[in-house]
């Protein structure tokens, strides 16, 4: 199975990742794009900013789609979380970000090639006790997510892999995901 963990930063999305490989020793996990871009080299701005995000949403999607001959693999992030950054972001300095057609069939092949998303919404109250960075983006970025996955705006999802809320207790979240993936296998 090939499941992307989606959600803004703080969310839970990377213990969540590990607590799960942890059990299920066959999944290799791979990390987020941006943690892999910077052990490339690649120099970030400091704070959001359109072209890193940009280049994140590039390195997703090449992530996903380089792995399709992987059989078991879980990814820190998808091409929706970038897409809900850069809609924020971008509004948040005056105008709309939108992909180009291009881009745009790479993110939906990039989608398509995934067996499920787990989508890791903040709760209330926030259960992350570490400090986090740019709190009102945190929460702009969740209420995106939760709009992009509702609306399906850019018409990427209708034939994409399931999507599910995935809540609760470290275990219980393991135990969804792993429910989650039995359904899908049961499916097939």
């Amino acid at each position: 199975m090939r499941i992307a963990v989606t959600g803004t930063h703080g969310c839970g999305k990377s213990t969540l990742i590990d607590d799960f490989a942890s059990v299920h020793s066959a999944y290799q996990s791979v990390p987020e794009p941006y943690w892999l871009l910077a052990q490339s080299g690649m120099p970030f701005a400091d704070g959001p900013d359109i072209a890193d995000l940009e280049q994140q949403l590039g390195e997703s999607c090449k992530l996903i789609l380089n792995s399709a001959t992987s059989p078991d693999v879980i990814f820190d992030r998808c091409p929706l979380d970038f897409l809900a950054y850069l809609d924020v972001v971008s509004a948040s300095e005056g105008f709309e970000w939108l992909p180009d057609g291009r881009l745009l069939a790479s993110i939906g092949k990039a989608i398509a090639a995934l067996d499920l998303i787990a989508f890791v919404p903040l709760l209330v109250p926030d259960e992350i006790a570490t400090k986090i960075e740019y709190k009102a983006l945190r929460k702009n970025v969740d209420r995106r997510l939760k709009a992009i996955m509702q609306t399906d705006d850019l018409g990427l999802l209708a034939d994409g892999p399931p999507i599910i809320a995935i809540t609760g207790s470290r275990s219980t979240r393991v135990a969804r995901l792993a429910a989650a993936l039995q359904r899908i296998d049961a499916r097939a």
